[in-house]
């Protein structure tokens, strides 16, 4: 089983890398090299020294060639832009995430047609593909069968990879998988430039003595996941058997991975509860319209039905969400 994830140094890939390299096998076959693509190398990273770990630094395009020498059987893409670097520079969210997505599956679509392995490619996608629209409004709960109605350039552009993704899987050309991901939260290291981004930032600086901006109104209501559920999600979808009934995955449809639906508020909340008040008095709400439209337009609660029939959960409170970061940073 060769297994390649691309923005593998990036936080949802460290944490994928490790979970692969702690298993040894994908799917109940063992892994024989896991080829790990970045632009951003950590130096020192502790996969590099595991014998199963081939590193690939640099843009991905620059390296499809190598990438498929190979036959590839399973396709992590998590590299992309994020949101609000998105919006600020339309040409750049083009390149990273619908050209270079594009290149990837066409490298896949490559060794299908030469005779072989279709390759397993997962997506990451993103709840951004939803957004507020007057005609159709989104329902109160959305779920896979909504109507996606982007309001940023970040979502148009993972919609957009979506349906390549879909087409591409129609024709044969891959199997493809896409699991939307929730705000992810909360992130450990140094923030970037996702508008989420503050999600994370207003519970990780107050607990390293940081103050934090929180830009948006504490009222506003938003759908987390955790790292830990986060990656176990990216797993099952892409181990889950075609097909239907329990457990399988039937057609091309997206799979909206589960989410909690918490507050700004609460969050602060839990902080309090957790740190006390010298560090929760350490956030300061200062609203930025900016920042408030791109979140504000996703949904907060969605319908779990899909990745709860193959097994999946979402983070039960967002207490257990800020103890598993805890616990994490302290190993």
């Amino acid at each position: 089983m060769r297994i390649v994830i691309t923005g593998a140094f990036g936080f949802l890939g460290r944490r994928l890398t490790g979970t692969l390299l702690r298993a040894r096998t994908f799917d109940g076959a063992p892994i024989e090299r896991l080829v790990l693509v970045d632009r951003v190398v950590q130096p020192g990273s502790p996969a590099a020294a595991d014998p199963l770990v081939e590193i690939v630094h640099g843009d991905l395009t620059d390296h499809l060639a190598r990438l498929f020498g190979r036959p590839v059987d399973v396709l992590f893409h998590l590299a992309a832009a994020v949101s609000a670097e998105c919006e600020a520079d339309f040409d750049l969210g083009m390149r990273a995430n619908v050209d270079t997505t594009r290149a990837l599956l066409e490298a896949a679509r490559a060794q299908t047609t030469a005779g072989g392995p279709a390759p397993r490619v997962v997506f990451s996608s993103s709840l951004a593909v939803y957004g507020f629209d007057p005609a159709p409004p989104l329902p109160p709960v959305v779920s896979e069968s909504t109507l996606p109605t982007p309001r940023s350039s970040y979502g148009t552009q993972k919609l957009i990879c979506e349906h390549l993704i879909a087409d591409y899987t129609r024709r044969g050309f891959l199997d493809g998988r896409v699991a939307r991901l929730m705000t992810v939260a909360v992130r450990p290291g140094r923030p970037n430039a996702a508008a989420s981004g503050f999600l994370s930032g207003i519970i990780r600086e107050p607990l390293a003595g940081l103050p934090a901006t929180c830009p948006v109104q504490p009222d506003l209501r938003v759908a987390l996941a955790s790292p830990r559920r986060t990656v176990q999600g990216l797993l099952r979808v892409a181990e889950a058997g075609r097909g239907s009934g329990p457990g399988r995955l039937a057609g091309r449809n997206p799979v909206n991975l589960p989410a909690l639906t918490v507050s700004v508020a609460e969050m602060l909340a839990t902080l309090r509860q957790v740190a006390g008040e010298a560090v929760a008095d350490l956030v300061t709400i200062a609203p930025d319209p900016a920042v408030e439209s791109i979140v504000a337009s996703w949904p907060a609660d969605l319908d779990n039905g899909r990745a709860a029939a193959l097994g999946l959960e979402p983070d039960p409170s967002f207490l257990s969400v800020v103890r598993d970061y805890l616990a994490d940073r302290a190993q």
